[in-house]
């Protein structure tokens, strides 16, 4: 049985540099070993992870490190919920932690980090009829070779119900994200900014193992003498980021002057691929610092002690082949309240070195990162960080996964508190009666920016009233990996000996 050990001991005895220069010992998780004859194997787990990584763990009583004194009142505390997710949101969650997850099958969850999920390819946003409790959608898009694709449905139509049954708040996780693989919509009109049900319906299957395409668009747009380069990237997986350089060595070869960059449905992803963009767009000198990580105390003083370089750096490969470049001074980036985390964290880290111009509305909010935690604590990621290659080293007894915030972003001039959202240059909001066709030189949001470019006022042409988008919630943000930004291993002068 592990005997308990205070901070300050932990401090003394584990806070060593290892042997070989691949990088530093880690601090071990603290805590007793509990009781064999109650089973929460679970949920020792998860607070040991948490104990260990989270960013707020000197700010949840529960966590410390001198929390329990004994097995039985580490035990007890365990057993108080037997729910290992519960354990978490009731009683190890800190208040301003608004992105934390977890699941009970980690191949589930680290499936979906590859863009790999159950999906009928339909994305769409959830508005609330004024203050009440009834609900419609709107189709923001589809995506490409699912069932969606092939059905009636595009692209601004919206719906009010779900098998007949109109959407409140109280109904539409159980209707649209529910276990039922089938569902049907019930489409609305829109006239005179009144949303009116009609007869016409659209049934969905979701596809098991369905691969999301994060490049959704690109083009080159050729407007008063100028060529722009224009990409609607919708989410940051780095399964594609060979792709996503190949968009970019076309936008080089073909002499582009300017970029849009389209993140307005952009919850996120892989840091890797934030890093991997950003070099795209700017520079790929890899002495320039793209980012500064801020972890918990606890880590943050073991790195401080070690004099580890916690900065992420631009990129100037992908996968080994070389990254193509665009070094340009100024960007353009549609970015809406649905984008978040790596897609804030691209626009953040780009303002030091260029000019970034962002057009559309407020994004979330959202500046910490979190990785993947599975039940192996001799991992050579870091103790309980997902490595695919030891999955047989998991503990077979305990299937839990949790991704929990484990730091905060900061660029290059320290700039991080961006919780409230990143601030647009020119304010343009969604209209629900006025979407516009993604990539169309016409499209509100796009043509804000390409009358940006060529020095023409922007001219809406809309008519008042407006009836801007409020989204309450979207497909995306109710999906496996919701608005996460995720590194899948720590930077090699942070990693143990491997």
């Amino acid at each position: 049985m592990r005997k308990f050990l205070s901070f300050a001991l932990i401090t003394g005895l584990l806070f060593t540099a290892c042997n070989n220069d691949d990088g530093p010992d880690t601090p071990e998780p603290t805590g007793q070993e509990p009781l064999d004859t109650v089973n929460v194997v679970s949920q020792d787990f998860i607070w040991k992870a948490t104990n260990l990584w989270y960013f707020w763990q000197q700010d949840v009583p529960n966590l410390a490190d001198d929390a329990f004194t004994t097995t039985e009142d580490y035990t007890d505390f365990l057993a108080s919920e037997s729910d290992p997710g519960a354990l978490f949101d009731n009683k190890l969650r800190f208040a301003e932690d608004r992105f934390t997850f977890y699941s009970s099958n980690y191949k589930e969850l680290t499936q979906s980090l590859s863009g790999v999920s159950s999906s009928n390819g339909l994305e769409f946003g959830l508005v609330r009829f004024n203050t009440g409790n009834d609900l419609f959608g709107y189709v923001q898009y589809i995506e490409p070779n699912s069932d969606a694709a092939g059905k009636n449905i595009a692209r601004g139509d919206l719906f009010t119900g779900v098998d007949g049954q109109a959407l409140t708040l109280d109904n539409y996780i159980g209707l649209l994200f529910g276990d039922n693989s089938t569902y049907t919509l019930n489409l609305a009109t829109i006239s005179n900014n009144t949303i009116t049900p009609t007869d016409e319906e659209v049934t969905l299957t979701k596809q098991a193992g369905f691969q999301s395409q994060p490049i959704l668009m690109e083009k080159i747009i050729e407007q008063n003498g100028r060529r722009i380069g224009y990409l609607v990237y919708n989410q940051f997986l780095d399964e594609f980021d060979t792709a996503l350089n190949e968009v970019f060595g076309r936008f080089k070869s073909e002499g582009i002057t300017d970029l849009v960059l389209d993140l307005r449905y952009n919850p996120g992803g892989s840091v890797l691929t934030s890093q991997r963009l950003a070099s795209m767009i700017y520079d790929n000198s890899t002495d320039r610092v793209f980012s500064k990580s801020i972890y918990n105390d606890k880590y943050n003083a073991f790195l401080t002690a070690e004099n580890v370089d916690v900065n992420r750096y631009f990129q100037d490969n992908v996968e080994g082949q070389a990254l193509n470049s665009l070094n340009l001074s100024q960007v353009y980036v549609i970015a809406l309240r649905s984008s978040a985390s790596a897609s804030e964290l691209v626009i953040n880290s780009l303002v030091p070195y260029m000019d970034v111009i962002h057009v559309g509305d407020t994004t979330r909010g959202k500046n910490e990162f979190s990785t993947t935690m599975v039940d192996d604590v001799n991992s050579n990621f870091g103790p309980y960080i997902y490595n695919p290659e030891r999955e047989n080293e998991i503990n077979p007894d305990n299937q839990w996964a949790i991704q929990p915030l484990i730091g905060r972003s900061a660029n290059a001039d320290g700039f991080f508190d961006y919780t409230s959202g990143l601030i647009p240059d020119i304010v343009l909001e969604e209209e629900i009666d006025d979407l516009g066709v993604l990539g169309d030189e016409n499209e509100p949001l796009l043509k804000a920016a390409l009358d940006a470019i060529s020095g023409v006022s922007a001219k809406s042409g809309r008519t008042t009233p407006r009836m801007p988008i409020n989204d309450f919630s979207t497909s995306k943000m109710n999906g496996p990996t919701k608005d996460n930004m995720y590194v899948k291993r720590l930077p090699a002068a942070m990693r143990p000996s491997e």
